[in-house]
Parts: structure tokens; sequence; C-alpha cells
């Protein structure tokens, strides 16, 4: 009877445990009532979010000492900075009665409003580092003036002065030391336990406090660094105040990457950047790449450019090598959102896919011009009395390799066979994707110009009938409309568009009748009508670059009236007898797209005004139209028209894309009945909307198919076509050079533009369409087998 009643009552508080977190999990009648936390919770929530580990405490200080104009910087660790954290400087130091708010949260003497933040120019602006370091650490600041007599000392917890001993006032006191602040950090996350357990060890902290020294010790010209632990007389880093940048990579890095690094430079003011640096050549490679990326002094990640610069050394280096690239970016403080990150390591700026191209092809045209010097090691690693054993051994050496590849691929771990297995999980086939979008595919570099084509004239410059001049200086435009018509189309932007064209790997042309083409995303393949989608494109380069545009200088100059003339006789027959409605066009004419990118087959109000301006005889109506607002279309949208009547120059949108010239007439002839001249925003849109609409390839008939027409005919025994019926097959050589050339633009010039410029809208919803899936194909292939 006892034993059973131990047991029931040892097994009471299991069963009460139970019933209290069922009725836990119970949802209550009552809704809890919100409140407000207190500031010093608050606090210590963002004091874990800015400082994750005593790397993070240090580097903020790092940055204020710099911003501070000190040329030496003297750190101290125990513990990994867990048990001290010590930085001295000799910059301008404290004022003392600045020292009473220097821990409160958002206090600083970099940022005084809002606007300020979007030409910032130092390391830190929100005044959270002190503030953070004091909630979960013991703090002390001793910090002393040029104009001062003496340094002042202070404590600091939570944000506020506080008493070195019981007893005593709270107040700074003075003391002695030199110029400088000396910042002293000692039991960080003190009052968070489990922050402070979940830290490996001393020597890996201290390892992550190296690395962010040296990369300031890298970047920090005419700053000397120095940082050891405590207790010990030896320094684990130090560069001097005055030592080259070479140099102070070889003191950080070794002599190893020293010797074989080459220097970077490039910079563009349309984009709004400069980049400088020094980075390995092709002699120097390690199993992990190195990347001391600066961008405006602040030491920050960026995952897209350290592929693309892994993407061009893949071309110089063995297989598993990777480079050491010192990159330090200067970028218009306008351009540049520098608060998009807790602990400020990461930054976003504007067209950065354009400044990493262009940073890129710097680098690869580095490489290839040291390529030619490369240097290669040759060492003896056996006796010469070991030469037969290294033969007869060299076999089974080979074996032995291939095994360990043979294992490697089957997952198996080198040693005893089938020991063991890796973790990696094997991804099922029907997920697999083959393809990479930053590989280069080899049409990228055979890209053969017909000659005599519009793209060969563009190469060329000066060929007699128009020539291409991209050297403009780029102005800012500030003009409301703009500004409107920009942010529409941002709102219209969609994201699953956006992932799949800056992703997608072009497949190849489908049809140019059509204007189709083929692209795969992941293991998705989709068809686009890329008509439409230049459409878009263009039409936003217009708005992006307004004001801005290259020039297609045409020469000799082209009389405006004859031009417009050629257009309508074109659409609508010379305006005498028949039925009025002009010639049929369906071979050749393009399909024109409406204001929402779909393409038309017609559009009626545009075809019946241009239908009145033609057959009444009075194209000189559009003529001018152009003719009075000629001003506005050579200083907005380098259109430029001559007092004589005559067009002497077109703007050019995107450099290596011409568009074609026989499409010319029916975009001067739009112009007039389709732009609202009297609105600017409506002009603007207009205008841009007829610009892109010139801009669009057009269609090309279907390529013939003279050879498997008379294979055929062969192969059933009938005699071969006659002279006549062989020749309505052969296709004239205009449209041949013309297919070739619309061919190389598509892929070479507008999906890479789809890529880097595009933002997809919502318009183009219907003009991609998913025409396979690998997971269906599988499906459809299990079930037929």
């Amino acid at each position: 009877m006892h034993l059973h009643l131990a047991r029931l009552t040892s097994s009471l508080p299991q069963v009460i445990s139970l019933e209290t977190s069922l009725n836990m999990n119970q949802p209550n009648s009552t809704p809890q009532r919100i409140k407000a936390l207190d500031q010093s919770v608050v606090n210590k929530i963002a004091a874990g979010e800015i400082i994750v580990a005593p790397v993070n405490a240090l580097k903020e200080l790092i940055e204020n000492s710099v911003d501070a104009g000190s040329t030496s910087i003297e750190i101290v660790v125990k513990d990994g900075g867990l048990k001290l954290l010590q930085i001295t400087d000799n910059g301008h130091g404290i004022n003392r009665d600045d020292m009473p708010i220097l821990c409160e949260r958002f206090t600083t003497s970099k940022l005084k409003s809002f606007d300020d933040l979007q030409s910032i120019g130092t390391y830190g602006f929100r005044g959270e580092a002190l503030a953070s370091i004091s909630m979960i650490a013991h703090l002390t600041i001793t910090t002393k003036t040029s104009d001062s007599v003496s340094a002042w000392r202070a404590v600091y917890g939570d944000g506020k002065l506080k008493p070195p001993k019981p007893g005593q006032s709270a107040d700074p006191k003075p003391c002695a030391g030199r110029g400088g602040t000396q910042i002293t950090v000692e039991d960080l996350f003190y009052n968070t336990p489990s922050r402070r357990r979940a830290f490996r060890s001393p020597a890996e902290e201290y390892s992550k406090i190296l690395d962010v020294v040296g990369r300031y010790a890298v970047h920090c010209n005419g700053v000397a660094f120095s940082c050891k632990k405590h207790g010990d007389t030896d320094v684990g880093l130090a560069t001097a105040s005055n030592a080259s940048l070479r140099d102070r990579i070889r003191r950080v890095h070794g002599s190893a990457v020293a010797n074989e690094l080459i220097d970077l430079e490039v910079a563009d003011e349309h984009l709004g950047f400069e980049a400088k640096g020094m980075l390995s050549n092709a002699n120097y490679h390690v199993k992990k790449t190195t990347l001391l990326l600066f961008i405006n002094d602040r030491s920050v990640e960026s995952g897209p450019i350290k592929k693309a610069l892994d993407a061009t050394y893949s071309a110089f280096l063995p297989k598993g090598g990777h480079p050491f690239v010192y990159l330090a970016l200067k970028i218009e403080p306008s351009r540049v959102d520098v608060n998009v990150h807790p602990t400020k390591r990461e930054v976003n700026f504007l067209r950065e896919d354009e400044i990493i191209e262009m940073i890129c092809e710097a680098v690869q045209d580095k490489l290839a011009a040291v390529d030619a010097s490369r240097s290669y090691s040759l060492t003896q690693t056996l006796l010469p009395g070991a030469q037969l054993e290294n033969q007869d051994t060299a076999p089974q050496a080979r074996q032995d390799s291939r095994k360990k590849a043979k294992a490697n691929n089957l997952g198996i771990s080198p040693g005893v066979p089938g020991s063991s297995r890796t973790q990696t999980k094997k991804p099922y086939e029907n997920n697999t994707v083959r393809v990479d979008a930053r590989d280069q595919k080899i049409t990228s570099m055979l890209q053969p110009v017909a000659e005599g084509s519009d793209q060969a004239r563009l190469a060329g410059g000066d060929h007699g009938e128009y020539t291409y001049d991209d050297s403009r200086q780029w102005r800012d435009v500030g003009l409301k409309s703009l500004k409107i018509l920009r942010e529409k189309t941002r709102n219209e932007a969609n994201n699953a568009l956006s992932e799949l064209f800056m992703n997608h790997i072009y497949v190849g042309l489908i049809d140019e009748g059509r204007r189709l083409a083929a692209v795969q995303h992941g293991v998705r393949l989709y068809l686009i009508d890329y008509a439409a989608v230049s459409y878009e494109l263009f039409y936003q380069i217009g708005l992006s670059d307004f004001r801005n545009f290259g020039v297609i200088r045409l020469n000799p100059p082209l009389p405006l009236r004859e031009i417009l003339k050629i257009a309508a006789k074109e659409e609508f027959g010379d305006g005498h007898g028949g039925d009025g409605q002009g010639t049929d066009h369906s071979g050749d004419e393009e399909v024109p797209i409406d204001s929402s990118g779909a393409c038309v087959s017609r559009v009626p109000d545009l075809e019946g005004a241009i239908k009145v301006l033609a057959h009444s005889g009075r194209p000189s109506t559009v003529e001018s139209l152009l003719l009075d607002h000629r001003t506005m279309l050579r200083d907005y949208f380098s259109m430029e028209i001559n007092g004589d009547g005559e067009l002497v120059s077109l703007p050019l949108l995107l450099k290596g894309y011409m568009p074609s010239i026989g499409k010319l007439p029916s975009f001067l002839l739009r112009l007039g009945p389709n732009v609202q001249w009297d609105v600017e925003e409506d002009c603007f849109d207009t205008f841009l909307r007829e610009l892109a609409l010139f801009y669009v390839p057009e269609t090309l008939p279907t390529a013939p198919q003279h050879a498997g027409v008379a294979g055929a005919a062969a192969a059933a025994g009938q005699p071969a076509a006659n002279e006549g019926e062989i020749e309505t097959y052969r296709e004239d050589p205009a449209m041949v050079v013309r297919r070739k050339e619309l061919g190389s633009m598509v892929e070479g010039v507008l999906f890479p533009a789809f890529r880097k410029r595009l933002i997809p809208t919502n318009k183009l919803l219907g003009s991609v369409t998913e025409i396979a899936n690998l997971k269906g194909l599988y499906r459809i292939f299990e079930r037929s087998c």
C-alpha cells in the first residue's frame, strides 16, 4: 500500500506539469493586452542585433577611431574579446561636456537630419555602437582633446554614466592621459549568459578580430594598427602608418600574395563610381577567395561581386583555385543606401549589375595582359636514385587517384572502402539545374558581324550613311513629370518576372516572324515575346537616360518632307483611286504594339489619324509639328532637325543595338497624331513610347527551306524543280544579312539588357509562356514506361 502511494506521489509533478502545458496551449478566450516594453528591454534587444560578437564591437570602435582622425590605433584583447577589449587611438578626442550623453542611443556628431543620410561620408552615423556596448558590458572611456588640460574618465552602464565604485559620483573625473581616446570593454555579454555560452573558443574569436583589424589595416592609408593578446609581448598584427598598400598587404597576408599583385583602377562618370585596388595574378591561387571589399571606406560583404570575380578568375586559375582581391569602391553617396543592415555589413547601391560588369571587364583585361608572363616552378621531390621506383609506382598512384575520385563521386570518404558516406544529400534528377546564368556561352565569343550591316557601321564608325556617338556628358534631370513616370513604372514591377529575366539562360531564337525566343530558368523552359519585352525595355531606357541619349548621326541628313511622303505612300498607297485601304504589307510589315506592351494587329485610331494626314495630301502638317518642336527634340531626345527641314540625328538608346532604318518613315509620321505635344508629362510618355516602338526589332519572313524541298524531290525519284521554282526558294542576300544581324543583336545585346536594365512589369505577364517543365517531363516519361 505504501509502495503504491509512493509511486503515485512521485508521478504527481509530471501530471501537474503536463496539465499546465496543455492549459498553456489552449487558446485564451480573452485577448492579452498590448503593452509597451520597458526601455531597458528595448535597448538590450537592439544591442543584441548590433553587437553579435566581440568582433562586431571592435569593428564599430575602429570605425569611430578612424572617423576621429587617428593615425595610430592599438588594440588589446583577452579571451577573444569576451573578457577584455581595449582600443586606444590618438584622434581628436571627446569633449568633456558631451560625455554625459555619449552612450545614449541615437546621439551622434555625424548626422543632424534624415537628408544627411543620403550623403553620409563617415563610418558611423546612427549613434548606437557605444550605447549597445554599454548595455551588455562594463564600459570605461578615457579621452583627452587638444585644448583640454587633463584627460577625463567615465564609466558607463545601460547607456548612462555610472559611479566607478558604490558611493562615488558618476560624473567624469580628471585623470592623466594622452591625446585621443581609450575605450575599455570588459565582461562582454555578462548579463546575457546564453549568448556568452554560444561562443566556441576564445581562439576562434581572436582570429575573427585579427581578420577585421587586418582588413582596416590594409585599407586605411596613413593609420598604424597593432593588435595583441593581453599579457603577451608579441604583437599579433602590426602595420606602419607610412607603409604602402603593397607593404600593408605583405604585413597582413604574407609575401606570397604581395609578390603576385597587380594594380586595378576603373571609373565611370555616368555610373558615378571609381574603383581602385590590387588583385592577384594567375600565378597565385588558394583554396578560398579572399575579398577585401570597401564601399565608401566601409568594410562590407557582397555576394554578387564575389561570385562575379570568381567567375572571371575561373578562366585563368586551375580548377579549385581562388584569388586574392582588395577592392575599394567610391560611389556617389546619393546612390548608396548604407542603412540596410543592423551591423552595416551590407549596403545597396544603384546600377549594381552594370558596375560589377565594368569591374570584371577591367579585371579580365588586367589578367589577360599579364597572362603571357605566367611563371611555373618545378620542384624535385625524389632523389635521382629513386627514379625507377617512381616509374614503377606511377601507375599505382594513378589508379589510387582514380579510385579516390570515383569514391568522391559516389559520396564515399577515402580510406576503408564503404566505411562512411558523406552527409550531402544528392538532389533528384528532376530538380537538377544543369546550367548557370553566369556561364559564358561559346556564341558570345564568336560574334560574326556581316559586312555592310547596321552593326558593322556601328562598330566601324563613319561609313557614309550614319555614325555612332556615345561620348556624352551625363546630366541629372529633375523634372517632376519624369519622376512621376518613373515611379509608375516601379510601382508596376513584378517580382516573379524580375527573377526570371535576371537569372535566365538564353536558348535560341524560335521565330523571327512572331518574334519569339526561348529561355531557360531553373528547370523550366519559357517562350518570350521579345518584341513586347524590348518595347518595355526601350521605354524604360528612355525614362532612365532622358536627356542623356547617345546620338546616331545621319550622313548626309535626310529631308524630312520626303521621308514623310514615303511613309504616307507606304501606309496607304499614293492617295489616288482604289478603296483607300492602301497596299497590303502583311508579308513584311511589323505588328504594332499598344501602350500596354501587347502586340495587336492594328491601332484603329492611329490609323485613322494617319489616314487623314496622308490622304488629305498634308504630310507637311506632321513636318510643321516636328519643326515647331525641334529645339525640345534636340535637347531632350537627341533628335536634331536643322533649319532646312532635314533630319540630322536620331537618339541611340542601347549601345550595340541599331534599329531598322526602314522603320524611320513610319516612326516620323506617327509622331504627328500620336504624341500629345501640349502637356509635358503626356508628351514625354507618348514620345518615348513611339521611340520604343521604333526600336522594337522588326518582323522577318520565315526563312525558306529550299534545300529540304529539293532533297525530298530527289529522294522520291521525281525530277527536280525547274530553274524558276528553285529561284523562288532563294532568299534575298540583304535579308540573309539582316537575319544574321538580328539574331546576333537579340542574343548578344537585347537579352543581356533584359537582365541588367529591365524592370519587368505586370504588363509583360502575357508575353512569357511556360512551354516545358523538367518535373512534368519526368512524370510523362514515368507513365510511358
